[in-house]
């Protein structure tokens, strides 16, 4: 491992995809009320890359995992072809105990691009795991005085 290398990078660059399931604010915004879910096999991650092309947006998460735990970071990508070398961690590998209680986070969009939310079960040799998710965007609320009496 390379020093100065974040692990969420040499994952990315390295590890195993389960699953990559892109998504778009429009997406995220018609998600509904329910819970999605991700499978994520054991020693492999799944990844969810959220493209967002305004920035001033939150992107809220909840999710749980079934059975054990899972582990939860995420990276920033200026767009589709950007090095990884040049990816920013957002939020380090965090081991959840997702099994036990509902993780939530958000974090605000200073900068346009994909934010990849990464669900890593690579620590995990022999148990599979379900991500139950549920993502919400939230736009700012610009007040323009235009509903003033």
């Amino acid at each position: 491992m390379p020093m100065g290398q974040d692990a969420e990078i040499c994952l990315l660059k390295s590890g195993e995809l389960m699953i990559k399931l892109p998504l778009t604010v429009e997406e995220i915004a018609n998600f509904g009320e329910g819970n999605r879910e991700l499978f994520v096999r054991s020693s492999t991650y799944s990844l969810i890359p959220i493209s967002v092309a305004e920035p001033g947006l939150t992107i809220s998460w909840v999710f749980s995992s079934d059975p054990k735990s899972i582990s939860f970071s995420v990276v920033f990508r200026e767009a589709e072809d950007t090095p990884l070398d040049q990816c920013k961690v957002l939020i380090p590998t965090t081991r959840c105990n997702s099994h036990k209680e509902n993780i939530q986070g958000q974090l605000k969009v200073r900068t346009p691009g994909i934010y990849m939310l990464i669900f890593d079960n690579t620590f995990s040799r022999f148990v599979s795991k379900k991500v139950f998710y549920h993502l919400t965007v939230d736009r700012p609320v610009i007040y323009d005085g235009s509903d003033f009496p």
